[in-house]
């Protein structure tokens, strides 16, 4: 087995576009190549150009008409008319869209194969995540599920368990579709509450169709949720389940727009909680699952000032060369940030809240709390399932 991590990287990738006006700007996928290799981690991992995904994989999730509908608004976008979700207000057709989401698809997959085949330990895809495609439309500035035609790939090549750990501020839902009556495929989302946030799913009562009871698990928390409340909602949660479930690979979701600046949604999580976050996937892929990790992006709309940076942390941790929060971020990268964006970058790897602490579980909790009434209502509705104690 080869130590050494892979990056997923294609500069195609920043042709996922949805027009000047969209939040998913594909600078925060540039600016994030231009970061890994400002800190030299270009030199500490395998950087990797998968081929994009062909038409037998993207049909291991998504239906053959869907793919060919993707096809045709590729190829003429003013066509597209909101069939299927495409043409938009969230997803607007654009042309070559079938070509480069095919490719983020294939960097996502070309990870799960190196790590499987043990071509590498970890493998990192911050250009995908893009986990709200369903097997038959685009949803929520996502056309091609990457995540879940990685995790499909993995039970084609014979994985008989794989977890799927998704910390998005938006749930992850067309991943929970696409293996909802599977019980070798564990998905657990920890998302700001359905109430209010899209997609208005992620329900902790959301536990697997009847052949897989158990397999699904959410964690809905309540908007405004910080950086002690979303580290204990994770600890309370998901070491437990990994634990019990012993994955042979753990695929991860790291959506940056948790944070306290992101301009879609609200909770208020801070960057060193979320390399937190990574860290603990990182050792959760070591305890349980042989040290197989294929980690990815996901949302995230404070393009300069958050994303970034904690993909960047997040290629650390998977290189074996993490980097300090405190690093000074350097000169050359902020001068690029000021003339591609005119914004001004940040001078740190830190928001300043390093080392980031919470209330363990396993210390009491306070049934009147919504940090903690949440946490419950996912235990009690999951954890019997399994035979674990809620």
């Amino acid at each position: 087995m080869s130590g050494r991590a892979q990056l997923m990287w294609d500069e195609a990738v920043t042709g996922y576009d949805f027009g000047p006006d969209h939040p998913m700007d594909p600078v925060r996928l540039a600016l994030t190549r231009r970061l890994v290799d400002a800190f030299g981690l270009d030199k500490e991992v395998g950087v990797v150009a998968a081929k994009p995904a062909g038409e037998s994989t993207l049909r291991l999730v998504h239906r053959e008409d869907y793919v060919e509908a993707v096809k045709a608004a590729s190829a003429d976008p003013e066509a597209a008319d909101g069939a299927y979700g495409l043409g938009t207000m969230d997803d607007p057709a654009f042309a070559g869209m079938h070509e480069v989401s095919a490719l983020i698809a294939g960097q996502s997959v070309g990870a799960a194969e190196a790590v499987w085949r043990g071509d590498a330990l970890h493998a990192v895809n911050f250009a995908g995540g893009l986990h709200h495609a369903m097997p038959g439309s685009a949803s929520g500035f996502c056309i091609y599920n990457d995540a879940s035609l990685a995790i499909a790939r993995l039970l084609e090549l014979g994985a008989e368990r794989v977890a799927y750990i998704d910390v998005d501020v938006h749930h992850g839902d067309g991943v929970q579709a696409a293996f909802w009556e599977d019980p070798r495929v564990l998905t657990i989302s920890l998302h700001e509450h359905p109430r209010t946030l899209f997609p208005q799913t992620g329900w902790p009562e959301e536990t697997g169709a009847a052949s897989a009871e158990g397999s699904a698990v959410n964690v809905a928390l309540p908007a405004g949720t910080g950086d002690a409340g979303w580290l204990r909602a994770f600890h309370a949660v998901v070491p437990e389940l990994i634990a019990d479930f012993r994955p042979q690979v753990l695929v991860t979701q790291h959506g940056a727009d948790t944070h306290f600046e992101d301009p879609l949604a609200h909770l208020a999580v801070s960057l060193d909680a979320q390399r937190a976050v990574q860290v603990a996937c990182h050792s959760l892929a070591h305890e349980y699952a042989g040290g197989k990790w294929v980690a990815l992006g996901g949302g995230g709309y404070a393009v300069v000032e958050v994303v970034p940076r904690s993909w960047t942390h997040l290629v650390g941790i998977a290189a074996g060369r993490e980097i300090a929060p405190e690093a000074v971020i350097p000169q050359g990268w902020r001068q690029e940030v000021f003339a591609r964006t005119r914004q001004l970058a940040p001078a740190r790897m830190t928001d300043g809240r390093w080392p980031v602490s919470y209330p363990s579980w396993e210390a009491g909790y306070d049934p009147a709390d919504r940090l903690d009434q949440a946490v419950l209502a996912t235990r009690r509705a999951v954890f019997p399932l399994r035979g674990l104690l809620a």
